[in-house]
């Protein structure tokens, strides 16, 4: 397993909990002991604290964007560990720039197809797909939706 791949793991499992627990306690506490226990010897800590930081940090434009774009799930009936493999995919792609797009594409849906359901694949890879096209089209100077024709 790579160290990134093991870092977004503990970030993932961290977050569960986190959410889990109802978003009451410190999540970067709950990563450090995620990190004692799971992977004591690991040296890219600094890259899975990143990742707690930054979903907290814009936990709220990240939750607004899954649900715009999961419009039939409301985010409190997405499973605790698909909601946030979305949130840690949502941040690296919207709010990351160091990490390619297809890079968060790819090992959210690593994530989902290792901790998920039977479908959480297909759902996050729908999910960030989507994110991702309208991202494109909009540094590209398209519009998202052409526009409907007035008749």
């Amino acid at each position: 397993m790579s160290n990134r791949h093991l870092a977004r793991t503990i970030a993932m499992q961290t977050l569960f909990e986190w959410d889990f627990r109802g978003q009451h306690e410190d999540a970067r506490a709950m990563t450090q002991a995620n990190l004692d226990d799971f992977a004591p010897d690991f040296t890219d800590a600094p890259f899975t604290l990143g990742l707690i930081d930054g979903v907290l940090e814009h936990q709220k434009d990240i939750d607004t964007t899954i649900t715009k774009y999961a419009p039939e799930w409301p985010l409190d009936q997405i499973t605790i560990v698909d909601r946030n493999i979305l949130r840690i995919g949502v941040f690296e792609l919207k709010f990351n720039a160091d990490i390619p797009p297809k890079v968060a594409i790819n090992e959210a849906i690593e994530l989902a197809k290792s901790f998920g359901g039977e479908s959480s694949g297909k759902f996050v890879n729908g999910v960030l797909g989507a994110i991702f096209r309208d991202m494109q089209e909009d540094a590209e100077g398209v519009p998202a939706q052409a526009p409907s024709k007035q008749e």
